[in-house]
Protein backbone atom coordinates (compact mmCIF):
# COMPACT_ATOMS: atom_id res chain seq x y z
CA UNK A 1 0.00 0.00 0.00
CA UNK A 2 1.26 3.46 -0.89
CA UNK A 3 0.90 6.47 1.36
CA UNK A 4 1.47 10.15 0.68
CA UNK A 5 3.80 11.67 3.22
CA UNK A 6 5.06 15.21 3.59
CA UNK A 7 8.63 15.85 4.64
CA UNK A 8 10.11 19.13 5.81
CA UNK A 9 13.76 19.86 5.06
CA UNK A 10 15.74 22.57 6.78
CA UNK A 11 19.31 23.65 7.32
CA UNK A 12 21.45 26.68 8.13
CA UNK A 13 25.07 25.48 8.22
CA UNK A 14 27.53 25.00 5.38
CA UNK A 15 25.52 24.62 2.14
CA UNK A 16 21.91 23.60 2.85
CA UNK A 17 20.97 23.65 -0.84
CA UNK A 18 23.66 21.09 -1.66
CA UNK A 19 22.60 19.02 1.35
CA UNK A 20 18.96 19.16 0.18
CA UNK A 21 19.99 18.10 -3.33
CA UNK A 22 22.02 15.14 -2.08
CA UNK A 23 19.19 13.95 0.20
CA UNK A 24 16.54 14.43 -2.49
CA UNK A 25 18.60 12.54 -5.07
CA UNK A 26 18.91 9.59 -2.71
CA UNK A 27 15.24 9.82 -1.78
CA UNK A 28 14.17 9.78 -5.44
CA UNK A 29 16.31 6.70 -6.08
CA UNK A 30 14.93 4.72 -3.14
CA UNK A 31 12.95 1.68 -4.39
CA UNK A 32 10.03 2.37 -2.03
CA UNK A 33 9.61 6.03 -3.06
CA UNK A 34 7.42 6.36 -6.15
CA UNK A 35 6.71 10.04 -6.55
CA UNK A 36 8.39 13.18 -5.29
CA UNK A 37 7.06 16.75 -5.51
CA UNK A 38 9.18 19.65 -4.28
CA UNK A 39 8.25 23.08 -3.00
CA UNK A 40 10.36 26.14 -3.53
CA UNK A 41 13.10 26.87 -1.01
CA UNK A 42 12.17 29.41 1.66
CA UNK A 43 14.42 31.57 3.80
CA UNK A 44 13.23 31.74 7.39
CA UNK A 45 14.23 33.13 10.75
CA UNK A 46 15.46 30.61 13.32
CA UNK A 47 12.84 29.08 15.59
CA UNK A 48 13.36 28.07 19.21
CA UNK A 49 17.02 29.10 19.47
CA UNK A 50 17.28 32.56 17.92
CA UNK A 51 21.04 33.30 18.00
CA UNK A 52 21.94 31.45 14.82
CA UNK A 53 21.88 32.04 11.04
CA UNK A 54 18.67 32.06 9.01
CA UNK A 55 17.41 28.71 7.79
CA UNK A 56 16.55 27.46 4.36
CA UNK A 57 13.43 25.29 4.41
CA UNK A 58 11.38 23.36 1.90
CA UNK A 59 8.68 20.70 1.76
CA UNK A 60 8.60 17.44 -0.17
CA UNK A 61 5.56 15.29 -0.90
CA UNK A 62 6.43 11.64 -1.43
CA UNK A 63 4.38 8.62 -2.31
CA UNK A 64 5.88 5.66 -0.51
CA UNK A 65 5.30 2.07 0.48
CA UNK A 66 7.56 2.46 3.51
CA UNK A 67 5.92 2.24 6.92
CA UNK A 68 6.24 5.47 8.91
CA UNK A 69 9.05 4.15 11.13
CA UNK A 70 11.06 2.99 8.10
CA UNK A 71 10.54 6.39 6.45
CA UNK A 72 11.84 8.03 9.62
CA UNK A 73 14.88 5.73 9.59
CA UNK A 74 15.54 6.72 5.97
CA UNK A 75 15.27 10.42 6.89
CA UNK A 76 17.71 9.95 9.77
CA UNK A 77 20.14 8.12 7.45
CA UNK A 78 19.92 11.00 4.96
CA UNK A 79 20.61 13.49 7.76
CA UNK A 80 23.70 11.55 8.87
CA UNK A 81 24.95 11.35 5.29
CA UNK A 82 24.43 15.11 5.05
CA UNK A 83 26.70 15.71 8.03
CA UNK A 84 24.00 16.27 10.65
CA UNK A 85 25.30 16.26 14.20
CA UNK A 86 22.87 16.62 17.07
CA UNK A 87 24.41 18.95 19.64
CA UNK A 88 21.51 21.03 20.88
CA UNK A 89 17.76 21.13 20.42
CA UNK A 90 16.70 23.64 17.76
CA UNK A 91 20.36 24.47 17.17
CA UNK A 92 22.13 25.01 13.86
CA UNK A 93 22.39 22.06 11.50
CA UNK A 94 23.52 21.12 8.01
CA UNK A 95 20.23 19.33 7.30
CA UNK A 96 17.12 18.32 9.18
CA UNK A 97 14.42 16.09 7.67
CA UNK A 98 11.13 15.74 9.50
CA UNK A 99 8.03 13.73 8.67
CA UNK A 100 5.29 16.35 8.75
CA UNK A 101 2.42 14.03 7.83
CA UNK A 102 2.06 10.38 6.93
CA UNK A 103 -1.22 9.87 5.11
CA UNK A 104 -4.02 10.70 7.51
CA UNK A 105 -2.41 8.77 10.35
CA UNK A 106 -1.81 10.05 13.85
CA UNK A 107 1.26 8.39 15.35
CA UNK A 108 2.57 8.94 18.86
CA UNK A 109 5.50 6.63 19.55
CA UNK A 110 8.88 7.24 21.12
CA UNK A 111 10.86 9.21 18.54
CA UNK A 112 8.00 9.45 16.04
CA UNK A 113 5.07 11.83 16.26
CA UNK A 114 2.88 12.49 13.24
CA UNK A 115 1.54 14.99 12.40
CA UNK A 116 4.76 16.67 13.44
CA UNK A 117 4.44 18.27 16.88
CA UNK A 118 3.96 22.03 16.79
CA UNK A 119 3.45 22.09 13.01
CA UNK A 120 0.51 24.45 13.51
CA UNK A 121 2.95 26.96 15.10
CA UNK A 122 5.66 26.67 12.46
CA UNK A 123 5.26 28.93 9.46
CA UNK A 124 8.65 27.70 8.20
CA UNK A 125 7.11 24.24 7.73
CA UNK A 126 3.64 25.37 6.66
CA UNK A 127 4.65 27.90 3.97
CA UNK A 128 6.47 25.37 1.75
CA UNK A 129 3.81 22.73 2.42
CA UNK A 130 1.04 25.20 1.49
CA UNK A 131 2.75 25.73 -1.87
CA UNK A 132 2.34 22.00 -2.61
CA UNK A 133 -0.90 21.11 -0.83
CA UNK A 134 -2.84 24.07 0.60
CA UNK A 135 -6.01 21.98 1.05
CA UNK A 136 -4.25 19.15 2.88
CA UNK A 137 -5.97 18.62 6.23
CA UNK A 138 -3.95 18.43 9.44
CA UNK A 139 -5.95 17.77 12.57
CA UNK A 140 -9.13 19.11 10.97
CA UNK A 141 -7.71 22.31 9.46
CA UNK A 142 -6.18 22.90 6.06
CA UNK A 143 -2.53 23.82 5.67
CA UNK A 144 -3.63 27.15 4.16
CA UNK A 145 -5.74 28.00 7.23
CA UNK A 146 -2.95 26.93 9.60
CA UNK A 147 -0.44 29.07 7.70
CA UNK A 148 -2.72 32.11 7.70
CA UNK A 149 -2.73 32.02 11.51
CA UNK A 150 1.08 32.08 11.85
CA UNK A 151 2.49 33.63 8.68
CA UNK A 152 4.87 36.57 9.03
CA UNK A 153 7.33 38.63 7.03
CA UNK A 154 10.32 36.51 8.10
CA UNK A 155 9.17 33.68 5.79
CA UNK A 156 10.11 34.42 2.19
CA UNK A 157 10.63 32.39 -0.94
CA UNK A 158 14.27 32.26 -2.05
CA UNK A 159 14.23 32.07 -5.85
CA UNK A 160 18.03 31.93 -6.10
CA UNK A 161 18.22 28.91 -3.77
CA UNK A 162 15.27 27.29 -5.54
CA UNK A 163 16.89 27.69 -8.97
CA UNK A 164 20.19 26.36 -7.64
CA UNK A 165 18.45 23.32 -6.15
CA UNK A 166 16.75 22.61 -9.49
CA UNK A 167 20.11 22.86 -11.28
CA UNK A 168 21.73 20.46 -8.79
CA UNK A 169 18.91 17.95 -9.23
CA UNK A 170 19.17 17.69 -13.01
CA UNK A 171 20.11 14.09 -13.77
Amino acid sequence: MRVEAALGLGGNLDDPVAAFAAALTRLKRHPAIFAVRLSSVYRTAPWGKLDQPEFLNMAVLVETSLPARALLDLCLDLEREGGRERHERWGPRTIDIDILIYGDETIDEPGLQVPHPRIAERAFALAPLAELAPELSIEGRTVAVLLEAVTNETIRRDDVATDRLKALLVD
